[in-house]
């Protein structure tokens, strides 16, 4: 089961760093809905929480700073500075995948662990191999949204969309399809 549920966790995390591939710094960079989420600031934000739940949580802190803790600025962790490299950014995420896939392997599903930012909740490995597998995916989800914004790129991969392979036209004239029954829902 732990396998399985690393598998999955794997999975999502390769899909959130494939949005980043073959766009301008801008295009990573840029928000493109009203709260400001953009492509490079859901990889960081991704960072802080294999850092958090996989290090302190189970007691194994991990030396590489956590804007969680580290950075009093609100919202820190969901964008990039100008200064901040995309390469250091997608550096530190794997890093902390690896940190993250360390405590995975070294600990077994029932191993407890603390949670302070939930009120010092007791959990164990599975739950949060869950939770963070759940939350890496729905970041995988936005940044999905994200990148179709910017130039129509959509799926789990390049190399497995996921999506069926339409060309532009019968998009549009499916997107107008659902816009039509909308509307008729709306009376």
């Amino acid at each position: 089961m732990k396998e399985t549920l690393h598998e999955y966790l794997r999975t999502a995390r390769s899909a959130l760093v494939w949005k980043l591939s073959g766009l301008s710094e801008y295009d990573v960079r840029r928000p493109l809905v009203p709260t400001g989420t953009n492509l490079l600031g859901l990889v960081k934000h991704s960072t802080c929480a294999e850092l958090g739940y996989f290090g302190l949580v189970f007691g194994r802190p991990i030396d590489q700073p956590n804007p969680w803790f580290d950075d009093a600025e609100e919202n820190a962790d969901l964008f990039a500075r100008a200064e901040e490299t995309r390469e250091g950014i997608v550096a530190g995420y794997r890093q902390a995948c690896a940190a993250a896939d360390a405590t995975i392997a070294a600990l077994e599903l029932d191993s407890p662990g603390m949670v302070p930012w939930w009120g010092d909740e007791s959990v164990t490995l599975h739950q949060v191999l869950v939770h963070v597998t759940t939350e890496t995916a729905r970041h995988a989800g936005h940044a999905d949204i994200v990148r179709e914004l910017i130039d129509g790129a959509v799926g789990y991969a390049t190399s497995f969309s996921n999506v069926p392979e339409h060309d532009a036209a019968w998009w549009r004239t499916y997107r107008d399809r659902v816009e039509r029954e909308a509307q008729r829902a709306r009376g």
